[in-house]
């Protein structure tokens, strides 16, 4: 054990490798930590993108190797620190925007994809850039708690018509996997260590459970919504062998989706680097240098690229899983680096992606109701940081989440943002348009849509300019304590 690692009481440090067994037990723990979180994301976008669940299964697989990769690179170049990387919230918004536009042009689910990784490889490519020009630590000084707060607030606010509606299809399965996580994490987990480190994983796992008896026993019927169908677990071949590399087909490119994800990955950008201290100080490390923060960032940009190729979703830190770091006070990046490479072979096992493509709706809608608001309440949490007792922060964080909800609602006025195309003005798809607006032609006017749809680009712009715009101490916006 190295001294550092004594002087801060963890048990492994970052350059500390335990014993190859334990390592292993260790680095599967990672992997079921972020399970739950990382397998909700396919299941949402799956069936809104009219997925089969072949399909399905084929995107959470790729999406475990695309974390694998991802995780692999952070670890061993990027801040090389024990962080694992998965699919990031900060883009459901904009993921949504991207199917619903395509889907509004007759596009199949795999075109939803290629346009998916068009707008995740450009955004990609320019977070690499601030990541290694050192950017990051001069655009955080503009980003405090004040702007950071309600972007993260609308993460888990715009989701709300995905957690009751699909909950509904079945109230007593979605309400008991529910009470399980309530039960497991936040009465059991004060006395028992394992309903600490798992209760998602352990929520599913009973429902899912009782779910199939229930589906073999005759209870619930092949129409309910709560009967596991094993087809496509049956049908797929234990390795997964064909479309690897753009499993989608090749990614197409828009401006519009382009500019909305950008305010995702800006989102993204921020958490991790908030991610990259709470993990640099738990696993006994201090504080993390700038060099370390930029090549983060950058790395951070290359695994979300690799993830454009790999046909999966756009990669962040996990915090969950820094928070794991902290309760085991095991801070070696070696371990993380073998929880990379199950996670890679979990992408290439195809019947594991099938068994998690079979979960029912209802569990599925249980689940985003009991994180969904979570992810807004961390936007809280982060907003805390800031002087509430300020009415500048109040004001600008008022108005940032309430445009970032209203300013959606007036563009969701507009049929068909995608098919705004050169010579058709902002007045063909929207009569109540302000005479700017309908002057703007063509791919202009599909941008202002794009953004304009998009309640967390809505409430960075607000609050990035009011924010650096009206005069604030650094205390008083949360800079500094």
């Amino acid at each position: 054990m190295s001294s550092s690692s004594a002087n801060n009481r963890i048990i492994y440090g970052l350059d500390d490798r335990p014993p190859f067994g334990r390592a292993l037990i260790l680095a599967l723990q990672h992997v079921l930590t972020m399970f739950g979180s990382t397998v909700s994301i396919p299941l949402l976008f799956g069936p809104a993108m009219g997925m089969d669940q072949v399909q399905t299964a084929k995107l959470i697989s790729s999406v475990m190797l695309c974390s694998g990769v991802a995780t692999l690179m952070q670890a061993t170049f990027g801040s090389r620190l024990p962080i694992i990387q998965g699919v990031s919230f900060s883009f459901i918004g904009v993921f949504f925007l991207i199917i619903n536009s395509v889907k509004d042009q007759g596009g199949t689910p795999a075109n939803m994809m290629q346009a998916i990784a068009g707008a995740i490889i450009v955004g990609a490519i320019i977070e690499a850039i601030i990541g290694f020009s050192g950017l990051m630590g001069w655009l955080r000084r503009l980003l405090s708690p004040v702007v950071v707060g309600p972007v993260i607030m609308l993460i888990g606010l715009a989701l709300f018509q995905h957690g009751a509606p699909k909950a509904g299809t079945d109230w007593s399965v979605s309400l008991l996997t529910i009470g399980l996580i309530i039960l497991f994490s936040l009465v059991l987990s004060k006395s028992s260590k394992i309903f600490r480190l798992f209760p998602i994983l352990l929520a599913l796992l009973i429902v899912v459970g009782i779910c199939y008896a229930f589906s073999l026993a005759g209870i619930f019927k092949p129409a309910d919504a709560s009967y596991v169908r094993l087809d496509a677990f049956n049908d797929s071949p234990w390795v997964r062998t064909e479309g690897i590399l753009f499993p989608w087909g090749r990614p197409t490119f828009n401006v519009a989706f382009t500019i909305a994800a950008l305010a995702a990955y800006m989102a993204s950008m921020i958490e991790s680097f908030g991610d990259y201290h709470a993990c640099s100080n738990m696993a006994g490390g201090g504080d993390p240098t700038e060099k370390q923060i930029s090549r983060g960032i950058g790395f951070e940009g290359i695994g979300c690229l690799v993830t454009g190729v790999l046909g999966g979703f756009s990669s962040t830190s996990y915090s969950e899983n820094i928070g794991l770091v902290g309760l085991t006070k095991v801070g070696s990046r070696y371990v993380v680096q073998i929880g990379a490479v199950l996670l890679i072979l979990l992408g290439f096992l195809a019947k594991f992606g099938a068994l998690a493509a079979a979960i029912p709706g209802p569990v599925v809608g249980g689940l985003y109701c009991a994180m969904f608001g979570l992810i807004s309440a961390v936007g809280v949490q982060q907003l805390a940081k800031c002087d509430l007792n300020s009415d500048r922060n109040l004001f600008i964080a008022g108005l940032a989440l309430f445009m970032g909800l209203s300013v959606p609602a007036y563009f969701s006025t507009v049929s068909d943002a995608a098919a705004i195309t050169g010579g058709q003005t902002m007045a063909t798809y929207m009569p109540t348009a302000e005479p700017l607006l309908e002057k703007l032609p063509g791919e202009a006017a599909q941008i202002v849509v794009a953004i304009g749809s998009t309640g967390m680009a809505v409430a960075a712009i607000i609050g990035l300019l009011l924010d650096n715009l009206i005069p604030g101490t650094d205390e008083e916006r949360g800079l500094t304590k």
